[in-house]
């Protein structure tokens, strides 16, 4: 009987997939080695890359910032296929805007004394759970004032704690920072902030960096994010930037080597049998041929078998298979695989886009932009002072800024309970809710007070959202959530052991890498990031090209 030459089947047409499947081809196409594919369950190709449009600018619907261009994959292809550069405007195309405005809810404006050292602190504590060098991680004329004082709450915080949460540890940074006196020592005279006392503004600042540190992580409850691990994550130096021709660029380059019909759009596969001790029963037989260890069933009935499987599914996605008792592997994964997908985080995130009204425009036409970029701090979910009329899914949310400086779109980040309840919401329902919000913070006329981007003359009481677009990466049934982290009881070994092919026992005279794993949420250090997920696809690839010995290791 015939043996057919190897046949390596990748599942998803994200980033980590289209990776492999690119060097996989390039590696491997003048000896037509393989025979490839690359199967994908959506319409599209991309996975948590979608690049968009909306009011007028470029925008992402997922994946969104290049995390350091020093050393970074991602921003090297950028570079070679001239994406950092386009004609149309696209979202934060200025970078991180100005100083954002910091508003208390019923629309005071916080003087930069009250919100510096709180942000300082929160910074500092965030670099020592980070194991930065807290030296080196700032310029020499905060080192004084900055390593003196901040780094060493930060310090004694972690000397005087068993934290094992980041959000513990934050706290005890807080607690800290009040019980040094400092709070005191700067207290000043709070006329003109209604009731809000310092202690309430500083908790409130504070929370408020929790909130958008919760839309780096993923993580719903900072409580539920492993304090041990967080200084294996890694990112690359330099500054973070978007991509001007958007992120989908990257995607289409990657997939534009591959030979036409490569990658199949609509391929829902439904259940991966494979082999893992050696099959003593009859061979099956495809077409004559001998049969190949992996059997894949698709939503539409058809079955296509591999010796090689690629799984860049989402974290989202096999923790469903494990825990609902989908049948996704036959039989089961092993329980190390297993425990380890329980065990890992995997958060939501979504971004809601919103349209100002075209009657809103600016006043003044040598004004920077439409609208400031707002931080948001709120009173206390439970306080009497709070505006009642506030939905409870914009209270957790830290930031509503414009795309960029002339952008008449607006975006907020949202994470965890509050961003699933955003994908069940009505854009109407929104529209009132943000509304709502804007209208406790925009009450008074905003003046040009440490306030750079904002004219004098310029009443924000009229603000109008005319539409909104949200994503809704929980509910998506191809994804389930947005990436990783890792989650208290977890640690780095579980991405480790993400990583590891199956059959794990080569003893058992199996056939060897029969499913290989790749994506974000299977690298220890660059985890949660599309250069995560771009290093993870090369890996896998590397590991069968260095089992058919065409990559020397």
């Amino acid at each position: 009987m015939v043996v057919k030459k190897p046949r390596i089947v990748i599942i998803g047409a994200g980033m980590a997939g289209l990776t492999a499947a690119n060097k996989l081809h390039t590696m491997t196409a003048s000896k037509d080695m393989f025979e490839l594919c690359v199967v994908e369950g959506g319409t599209r190709i991309g996975g948590r890359i979608n690049t968009s449009d909306f009011g007028g600018d470029k925008i992402e619907m997922g994946a969104t910032w290049i995390h350091g261009i020093g050393g970074s994959p991602i921003h090297e292809i950028a570079q070679q296929i001239h994406s950092l550069e386009s004609d149309q405007p696209w979202e934060c195309m200025d970078g991180n805007l100005d100083e954002p405005t910091t508003i208390a809810e019923g629309g005071f404006i916080l003087n930069p004394s009250i919100v510096d050292p709180i942000t300082k602190l929160f910074n500092s504590l965030m670099d020592h759970a980070q194991g930065k060098n807290l030296i080196d991680s700032v310029s020499d004329t905060e080192k004084s004032e900055h390593c003196s004082y901040y780094h060493k709450v930060a310090a004694k915080a972690s000397n005087i704690s068993a934290a094992t949460s980041v959000g513990s540890f934050l706290r005890q940074g807080l607690d800290a920072y009040w019980s040094s006196g400092s709070s005191k020592e700067q207290e000043e005279d709070l006329k003109g902030y209604g009731k809000w006392s310092r202690k309430l503004l500083e908790e409130g600042i504070f929370g408020v960096h929790e909130n958008i540190q919760r839309t780096y992580t993923s993580a719903g409850d900072l409580l539920s994010l492993d304090y041990r691990a967080e200084s294996e994550y890694q990112m690359f130096p330099g500054e973070e930037i978007t991509i001007a021709k958007g992120y989908l660029s990257i995607i289409e380059s990657l997939a534009s080597v591959l030979p036409p019909g490569t990658v199949q759009l609509g391929r829902k596969v439904t259940k991966i049998e494979w082999q893992p001790e050696k099959n003593h029963e009859p061979m099956n037989v495809e077409n004559g041929y001998c049969s190949r260890p992996v059997k894949l069933h698709f939503y539409d009935g058809s079955v296509m078998y591999a010796d090689h499987v690629i799984v860049t599914v989402s974290l989202g996605v096999l923790k469903a298979a494990i825990h609902q008792d989908s049948g996704m592997f036959y039989p089961p994964l092993p329980f190390f695989k297993a425990e380890a997908i329980s065990k890992l985080g995997f958060g939501v995130v979504n971004k809601l886009f919103m349209q100002l009204s075209p009657t809103y425009e600016r006043k003044d036409e040598h004004s920077r932009g439409f609208f400031p970029s707002l931080q948001m701090v709120f009173h206390s979910p439970h306080s009497e002072m709070r505006h009642k009329e506030i939905p409870w899914w914009m209270r957790r949310t830290a930031t509503l800024c414009p795309l960029h400086n002339n952008s008449s779109v607006l975006l907020s980040w949202f994470a965890g309970e509050e961003a699933l309840a955003l994908e069940s919401l009505k854009d109407e329902e929104i529209i009132q809710g943000v509304s709502t919000t804007l209208s406790s913070f925009l009450t008074h006329e905003l003046y040009n007070v440490n306030v750079s981007s904002l004219d004098k003359s310029h009443a924000y009481d009229e603000v109008k959202i005319s539409k909104v677009l949200k994503t809704q990466w929980g509910t998506d049934p191809l994804f389930l959530g947005s990436y990783s982290y890792v989650a208290m009881g977890s640690s780095g070994d579980d991405l480790d052991i993400m990583a590891e092919p199956l059959p794990k026992d080569e003893s058992l005279a199996s056939p060897p890498l029969q499913i290989l794993f790749a994506g974000e949420a299977t690298h220890r250090t660059h985890y949660s990031t599309t250069h995560g997920a771009y290093f993870s696809g090369l890996r896998e690839a590397n590991r069968l090209l260095q089992y058919y010995h065409c990559l020397e290791i």
